[in-house]
Order: C-alpha cells, then structure tokens, then sequence
C-alpha cells in the first residue's frame, strides 16, 4: 500500500494513504507512524552523574516529552521553590533546544509546576528542574520520582528589524484575557 520500504516499514505518508482510501488497513497506518517515529528521532547524548541518575523516558510511543527523575531526596515547602537535581548532563543537537515541562498530574494534582525551562543546546552542566509548590503543604520528592519532561524542539532564529511603526490588525494592543475566555 505504502510508496517505499525502508529499515523493514512501509514509508508513506497519510495523503498515500487517504488518495488509496478503498483499501486502508489500520494496520498499515501504524506502520508508518512507526516509521515517522523512526526518522524523526533525535539522538541526545546524555551523561550519568550520579548513580541515583535515570535516563529520561517516554510515557507512551507519542509522548512529545521525555519523562525527567530525581536523582535526590527532598521536600519543597509550601508555596516555596527548590532546584531538584536529575544527575544528567545532555547534549541536545544543534539547532534544537530542551524545554523542561511541567507533567500534568503533578500540577493537576499536587499543585506543583516548573520554571526556568529552557536548556540551550551548548549547555554542559548538570540538568536541573526548578520546581514551585503552589500547595498549602510541602510536597515529598523521592529518588526516581518523574519531576518534570523535557521536549525538545527546533529553534528559529530571528533577524530583528527596526522601524517606526506595525501593520495594523484586527487585535491590534488588545491583551491579557481580550479575546474572551
């Protein structure tokens, strides 16, 4: 059904997919996410610190983030803040950036969300995860626990142009909450 097979996966794309729509077979739509998962995937060059240290991993073959450990013991206070160590050093490619995001059952349920999440792909230090407490009680953190995720994503660089005046738009200076709820 696919155009080409590559590493033992059928390439395709969903157009070949939908112009040969008489015949689709689920399975073959798996096959070539499989294979889009295949070519799209970065390599990370990590380096363990610590023997408390975890690789990250995925929660599910279409996670977008990588899941993030503690390699420590700690307790963040109530409405308080505290940098947990992963005991990793990445090397993220060039041309991509880590951001260190929050994982929803943590905020969803502990109130507990991340800052400072940017991690630059000539940074060599140790990758920590700055976490908040927003809870009215302090929040327990074990070795292994999952703190956080890291996404990695293409960077854009802009070329800044200075001038006197924007186009005009619709929205125009309209901010924070304007576009309703």
């Amino acid at each position: 059904m696919c155009s080409t097979q590559i590493f033992g996966l059928q390439r395709c794309t969903m157009a070949t997919l939908i112009e040969q729509k008489e015949n689709i077979d689920t399975t073959d739509v798996l096959e070539c996410k499989k294979f889009k998962m295949d070519v799209d995937r970065l390599t990370v060059r990590i380096v363990k610190l610590s023997p408390d240290a975890r690789t990250p991993t995925y929660g599910s073959a279409e996670a977008a983030g990588a899941d993030l450990y503690s390699a420590e013991d700690c307790v963040i206070p109530a409405n308080g803040k505290m940098c947990v160590s992963t005991g990793l050093q990445v090397e993220l490619p060039f041309g991509y950036y880590g951001r260190i995001a929050p994982r929803s059952g943590l905020a969803a349920n502990n109130f507990i969300d991340v800052g400072a999440g940017v991690v630059d792909s000539d940074y060599r230090g140790e990758l920590k995860v700055l976490l908040f407490n927003f809870a009215t009680s302090d929040f327990q953190v074990r070795k292994g626990d999952r703190v956080a995720q890291l996404i990695c994503e293409k960077i854009a660089h802009c070329a800044f142009e200075e001038c006197e005046s924007l186009t005009n738009s619709k929205r125009g200076d309209d901010g924070f909450g304007s576009t309703g709820k």
